[in-house]
């Protein structure tokens, strides 16, 4: 994600893999998986690691609720823009709207271009935007205002955790060696690709307490003004993911592999 980025601040923009692949596959329409409400358990288990932030294990009740199988593509995304959707001050979230004017954003961080002839920067240079693709490198911001914009929300980390939770560990990893996210499958797309933003505020658990030393500083200090995600992505190793792990930025970042599936009320 560093180097992405790095990379892409450059004039010349320089090209990390040429063999990058320009094609991984066609999308396919959304699927929607219902979940029943009830008291459910979230947090790391005491088995294998986790870091201090994913624990204590605790229960938290949930409404009936409902998920998108797959993140939202470039293609759906493109809509949002040519709609007008960084116009139309009603999307967004007060925050989110002085951002964007501030900044002068009209699109996701990596896009350029107009009409017809969208292109996005990857670790592979500068390549045509592939409708099939799930959108990224959208701040939480952009994520909200898109799920406004689509008649949905965006998860909560309780909802996603506890869907990840069923679903087998596997999807497209920095172990795949893609270093960018694919179309989903067939089995639909929760583990990698991209970090899915959810609606979360960044905060301690119930009985969190911060490990003593210096490396109770690792996540407790970063507990205010930062949203959570989940699921992994397409440059995180595949034994460094888990239904459980809680990755955190602010919600104005875009540098990282953050991406959005859409939620919705049962």
């Amino acid at each position: 994600m560093d180097i992405k980025h790095n990379f892409s601040v450059n004039s010349l923009a320089p090209i990390y893999r040429t063999d990058l692949k320009v094609h991984l596959g066609e999308s396919r329409p959304v699927h929607w998986v219902e979940y029943e409400d009830g008291i459910r358990q979230i947090g790391a288990t005491a088995e294998g690691f986790h870091f201090d932030n994913e624990a204590p294990r605790h229960s938290i009740l949930l409404n009936a609720w409902r998920l998108a199988d797959r993140l939202v593509t470039n293609s759906e995304y493109l809509e949002f823009v040519q709609d007008g959707g960084y116009n139309d001050p009603r999307l967004w979230l007060a925050d989110g709207w002085h951002l964007i004017q501030q900044r002068d954003w009209h699109h996701p961080l990596y896009w350029s271009g107009s009409g017809g002839e969208w292109r996005e920067f990857t670790l592979g240079g500068i390549r045509p935007l592939d409708p099939h693709q799930p959108v990224s490198h959208v701040s939480f911001y952009e994520a909200d205002a898109y799920a406004r914009w689509a008649g949905k929300r965006l998860p909560t980390e309780a909802e996603l955790e506890c869907a990840l939770a069923t679903r087998p560990l596997q999807g497209n990893f920095a172990d795949s060696d893609y270093l960018h996210p694919r179309p989903a499958t067939d089995q639909g797309q929760w583990y990698g690709d991209l970090w899915n933003w959810t609606s979360t505020p960044y905060s301690a658990y119930p009985g969190f307490k911060p490990l003593e030393g210096a490396i109770g500083e690792y996540n407790g200090k970063f507990m205010a003004n930062q949203i959570v995600l989940k699921g992994g992505c397409c440059a995180t190793p595949a034994g460094h993911t888990r239904a459980s792990y809680r990755n955190f930025f602010y919600p104005h970042d875009r540098w990282g592999f953050g991406g959005l599936r859409l939620a919705d009320d049962a």
